[in-house]
């Protein structure tokens, strides 16, 4: 009896072994399939940086990315103050650059600007009205003689968006300068500069190069518009970032033979291309997508030549290219007492224009500033055009003392400029949280921020060492032909 109870129990507890273990094998197939799906998409996350398209940089675009609500509300307060909002100096004559002819015959007039499409390109159809224009030639018809665009130009947003998404229907090389550029046209019949992204933003210049060997920079370009929007220039055309297909919209519709024929595959099999001009146009300073897709700054190009001549002047602090020589104005502290006796230095407001970009340049350390221009239509009555700042921004750790001798020298400056920098080393509209604002705007913020927080904490230290050199200036002289006054009616 007793043994048969045995029996029985060692069934029963058989039966239970193996019921935990069906029920243990269960649990297990249970918690590996669960494993596997959170695991994959994981593993396709990492992968898309690699991958970067235009689709993504814009379902990527999230809020992580752009500037918290304080600093947007410092830059527009900053943009509504009064310093921003006042109107331009009167001119002698006409202030507009360009215009549309009138005609008689409005039917004739309207004629004259249809035609029909060419292969890629939209169709024409604009007339007299500024309504029907795309955003380039509004760009165009709105430069005056002193500044490229108005503070609240309503235009600017659509031009901007026509740079970062228009179809681009031709790419070709711009001739001349030391480093790759890119002539695009969009299907409007706009046309943009492109620089190529060739390092990266955290990357500084390295220390043992000369300002002359350095690459350009694309968020650099991006970054030198902003600023000078902040600082209420308005005298560079508008930059925007892009991440564009070098194959689809380059290699397949280019017209340039020559840019075709650098085209090759790196041996990760990313596509690459290098150009032809003076230097870094070699296999060895490729630029290259990922692995199609590269970035870079697309910059609204001026009216052509052939309509709107510009002059271009020497600097006359101008750098010299030699590594050991020396220029006059580093040897002779009373150089501007030259300058200022020499056309056009000598009247008008050229001088301090000229230190309004050399403010501009110390801010950004931009050494490279040999040549600046000017609308041929206005004279020396006009404003400087800031152009070429690619070699902006390469070194947040040291700022450049030499970039303000014009400054130092001549101790002259605008009080609309002194006034605006006061107000931007102030806590409520500090340069850095505006700067950042404003550029979190920009498309490709949406990949990393355009600046480094230590390019921008650069900016607060730099423009404390302009106020400082101006009130130098101010004690030295006892205020007298410091401040040129070009905002008398202003009390602020």
């Amino acid at each position: 009896m007793r043994a048969c109870r045995c029996r029985r129990l060692k069934g029963v507890c058989a039966l239970m072994m193996c019921v935990t273990l069906a029920l243990h094998m269960l649990v297990i197939i249970l918690v590996m399939s669960m494993f596997t799906s959170t695991c994959e998409p994981v593993q396709r996350h990492r992968a898309r940086p690699h991958n970067l398209t235009s689709a993504n940089l814009t379902h990527t675009g999230s809020t992580s990315s752009r500037a918290g609500a304080a600093d947007l509300a410092r830059l527009e307060a900053l943009f509504s103050h009064t310093l921003y909002t006042l109107h331009g100096p009167s001119s002698p004559d006409d202030d507009t650059l360009l215009r549309v002819r009138s005609q008689v015959n409005e039917e004739h007039n309207a004629e004259q600007w249809l035609s029909n499409s060419k292969e890629g390109y939209d169709p024409i159809l604009w007339n007299s009205s500024t309504e029907t224009h795309p955003p380039w030639l509004r760009f165009h018809l709105g430069i005056s003689r002193w500044q490229l665009y108005s503070h609240r130009d309503t235009n600017l947003p659509a031009l901007q968006e026509q740079l970062s998404t228009h179809r681009i229907v031709s790419a070709v090389q711009k001739t001349g300068g030391t480093q790759l550029k890119l002539v695009i046209t969009f299907s409007n019949y706009g046309q943009a500069l492109f620089k190529p992204m060739k390092q990266q933003r955290n990357d500084e210049t390295n220390v043992n190069l000369y300002y002359f060997s350095d690459f350009e920079r694309h968020n650099a370009e991006i970054a030198a518009f902003h600023l000078d929007r902040i600082l209420g220039f308005r005298r560079m055309p508008p930059v925007v970032g892009r991440l564009i297909d070098v194959i689809k919209e380059v290699k397949d519709i280019t017209t340039d033979h020559k840019l075709a024929r650098t085209f090759f595959n790196s041996p990760v099999g990313n596509s690459c291309f290098y150009g032809q001009c003076s230097y870094y146009c070699s296999t060895e300073h490729a630029v290259c997508g990922r692995p199609r897709a590269l970035e870079g700054s697309l910059a609204a190009m001026l009216p052509d030549l052939s309509i709107a001549p510009r002059r271009s002047w020497r600097n006359p602090w101008r750098r010299s290219y030699s590594r050991s020589k020396l220029t006059l104005w580093e040897k002779t502290p009373t150089y501007c007492d030259a300058v200022k006796k020499t056309p056009p230095y000598d009247r008008g407001t050229r001088l301090v224009d000229l230190i309004d970009m050399t403010i501009l340049d110390f801010l950004q350390s931009n050494m490279d500033r040999h040549h600046y221009e000017t609308f041929e239509m206005f004279g020396n009555n006009t404003f400087l055009l800031h152009l070429d700042n690619g070699r902006a921004f390469g070194r947040h750790s040291k700022d450049e003392p030499s970039i303000l001798t014009p400054l130092v020298q001549c101790c002259r400056i605008r009080r609309s400029t002194l006034l605006r920098l006061r107000l931007l080393a102030s806590p409520q509209y500090r340069l850095s949280d505006v700067m950042r604002a404003s550029l979190a705007q920009d498309p490709l913020a949406a990949v990393a921020p355009l600046l480094t927080e230590p390019h921008l904490s650069a900016l607060d230290r730099r423009l404390g060492t302009v106020l400082q050199i101006v009130q130098r200036c101010l004690l030295q002289h006892q205020h007298h032909h410091v401040i040129y006054d070009d905002i008398p009616d202003y009390s602020g």
